[in-house]
């Protein structure tokens, strides 16, 4: 009478299983280890370990994850379609100070039960880190909130991110732009910009998540 299919009503989507949860961490972990590795090596690697999987698994589990392997490639970000990307500024740039640079980057936290994932605000000169938020979504509130926290502490020249949808968004360049921030995206090719931000990802995640 409604108009609304008894199937529809009934369904509950299904959690992820624990099988996949522990293939994702470990995947994760052999990514920190590892970031050229790509889905044929991801599954060559499980193996040798006793985690025989198919490499259609490892391909969707990597991507549920965000899990792309560092090489030069055609295309590295997908921003979405709608929203302006900003030109790369930090070409040939020498780092000199505290608050020169700026920089954001999201990552993936493996959890007993799910995933959380997890946005990083770092000064490129100290390796401070100013501000971070967790969420169990991707959605661009969370980095919002963490890039408020920052502009409290202070204002860069220049902010640099990739071109994730949540960096793209209005929400997120008006706050720059409010402050006078140059906006820099990563254009391609700069797969040796997120080093830094590695290395905090690997002391986050092994030394103090698990």
């Amino acid at each position: 009478m409604l108009g609304v299919s008894r199937s529809s009503l009934y369904y509950r989507a299904k959690g992820t299983s624990q099988q996949d949860l522990s293939l994702m961490r470990e995947l994760d972990r052999q990514y920190l280890e590892t970031p050229f590795y790509g889905s044929r090596r991801m599954r060559a690697s499980l193996e040798r370990q006793g985690m025989p999987v198919s490499r259609k698994r490892v391909q969707r589990l990597m991507r549920l994850i965000g899990l792309r392997a560092i090489y030069r490639q055609p295309r590295t970000s997908h921003p979405a379609p709608e929203r302006r990307v900003y030109p790369y500024l930090l070409k040939d740039m020498t780092i000199t100070r505290a608050n020169q640079v700026w920089a954001a980057d999201i990552t993936y936290l493996p959890m007993g039960r799910g995933f959380l994932y997890l946005v990083a605000i770092m000064d490129w000169h100290s390796r401070y880190v100013l501000a971070w938020r967790l969420s169990n979504t991707l959605e661009t509130g969370f980095c919002a909130e963490a890039l408020g926290d920052a502009l409290d502490q202070g204002t860069p020249d220049v902010f640099n991110t990739d071109q994730g949808s949540q960096f793209t968004s209005r929400e997120f360049t008006q706050m720059l732009q409010e402050h006078s921030v140059r906006i820099s995206m990563d254009g391609r090719g700069r797969y040796q910009d997120n080093i830094f931000v590695e290395r905090l990802w690997r002391t986050v995640k092994y030394s103090e998540v698990q």
